[in-house]
């Protein structure tokens, strides 16, 4: 079926965008779609959900490593103590995207965040995973929404707890990484291949 899963450089079959680096062959096969749990985690990558708005994944990927190290590993306590300086600091660092607004909302996030309850991130996100029996296994991309009702709840809720840069979409995209929802394609050899 045209615009389903395609065989990578090994001839194993993939999400045809999980084969077109090297960065993102392992990041497909190995970390898309697999259950993120922890406060940390998950803000970590509420935090790069929100650098890549409007950028291709793949920067962002490439630069992960840089974005642990300017945010103190994402750990919510250490960035929400940053100040004005560290935000000049961020500001200035090659290794990370510098979009003034992305980082004084990834500041801004860690300052609400730290005053939540321990776990109460996790719990919080995932509460929102559909039941995977009410969800089609996507065939091909087309099948694959952009947005969806829980992920809109979502960016509702974490918005009206005061957090920033999690539209729908943002919300989605952190459904798919995380392991909230499988869709990885139907034949790809990555589908349902959870660790958690």
């Amino acid at each position: 079926m045209s615009g389903g899963a395609i065989p990578g450089p090994d001839g194993r079959l993939r999400c045809p965008w999980g084969i077109s680096t090297e960065d993102y062959v392992i990041y497909h096969d190995e970390e898309w779609g697999r259950p993120v749990r922890g406060d940390d985690a998950l803000f970590e990558r509420l935090c790069l959900e929100a650098f890549q708005s409007g950028l291709s994944w793949i920067t962002i990927l490439r630069r992960r490593e840089g974005f642990r190290s300017a945010f103190a590993g994402f750990r919510i306590a250490a960035v929400a103590e940053f100040t004005d300086a560290d935000e000049e600091r961020l500001l200035a660092d090659a290794g990370i995207i510098r979009n003034r607004a992305k980082i004084k909302a990834s500041l801004a996030n860690a300052r609400e965040l730290a005053g939540w309850a321990p776990g109460e991130l996790d719990e919080l996100i995932w509460s929102y995973a559909p039941d995977p029996a009410t969800r089609q296994v996507p065939r091909t991309l087309a099948d694959v929404p952009a947005v969806t009702p829980e992920s809109t709840a979502l960016a509702k809720e974490l918005k009206r707890r005061g957090l920033r840069f999690v539209g729908p979409t943002t919300a989605y995209a952190l459904m798919q990484a995380c392991g909230l929802v499988d869709d990885h394609l139907a034949d790809c050899a990555a589908r349902g291949a959870t660790t958690g």
